[in-house]
């Protein structure tokens, strides 16, 4: 299997269990969405995708249409989608991928809880270079296509893993090449049940199980703030 499906595979049920969390979070999706490319999902492709997402996360369609009447709204908030880079203690990289709307309010918290725990808060470019940013597609997998033909056949829309899950088949890809991607699958049929963009660390850090116990608090203090989005680290996942 690849990077991408063991990656998403160690994530999966890990972050974003709380289902209200996880309605936040696409919310503030669709509202930046919709400011940027308006609330027709048929002229907007990254809003179908986040309608797939809000799908797949059991999202109530009223709550999903307020969210895009709100984001139409001239009084709506206006969400800036920044990245924070940072050491945690043990030397793990974390990156913390916020929407806010006040970076000042968001920008302390999170030097806070770096600093709690022994961490600190770098500059922006930092640490990017220590994960590849990828986008993540899961797809039906479909009669009469192999796993194979279709890694074949997306070779030249930037993807470079497609691996297959049951009925599901995940493929991953440069997160430049989102939009070439989307629209393939998009015109050959595919139906695309979720996407995600993830930030793949290039090595992985082991640390002691009291390290991890530390590291695992800070990265709680990370998701529970109602301006960050996603956390992504180069920790080595705990055995099963």
């Amino acid at each position: 299997m690849g990077r991408a499906f063991e990656f998403r595979k160690a994530r999966k049920l890990k972050r974003w269990g709380n289902m209200s969390r996880t309605f936040t979070r696409i919310g503030k999706e669709i509202t930046i969405c919709v400011k940027s490319g308006g609330p027709d999902p048929a002229g907007n492709s990254r809003l179908r995708a986040l309608l797939a997402n809000a799908k797949a996360a059991n999202m109530p369609k009223d709550t999903i249409e307020r969210a895009i009447k709100k984001a139409t709204d001239k009084d709506a908030s206006d969400y800036k989608e920044i990245v924070y880079e940072g050491y945690g203690p043990f030397g793990i990289a974390i990156l913390v991928e916020a929407a806010t709307d006040n970076n000042t309010r968001t920008v302390a918290n999170v030097r806070s809880y770096f600093n709690k725990y022994n961490g600190s808060l770098g500059t922006s470019g930092s640490l990017s270079f220590l994960f590849e940013h990828k986008c993540v597609f899961h797809i039906k997998a479909k009669e009469g296509v192999s796993v194979e033909d279709l890694e074949l056949e997306l070779i030249d829309y930037g993807v470079d893993e497609v691996d297959q899950d049951e009925n599901e088949i995940i493929i991953s890809g440069a997160f430049e090449e989102n939009s070439n991607i989307q629209k393939y699958l998009e015109d050959n049929g595919f139906e695309i049940e979720s996407s995600e963009f993830v930030r793949i660390p290039n090595d992985l850090k082991e640390v002691t199980p009291e390290q991890r116990e530390i590291l695992e608090k800070l990265l709680e203090k990370f998701e529970d703030d109602d301006d960050v989005q996603n956390v992504f680290h180069n920790m080595k996942e705990e055995e099963e």
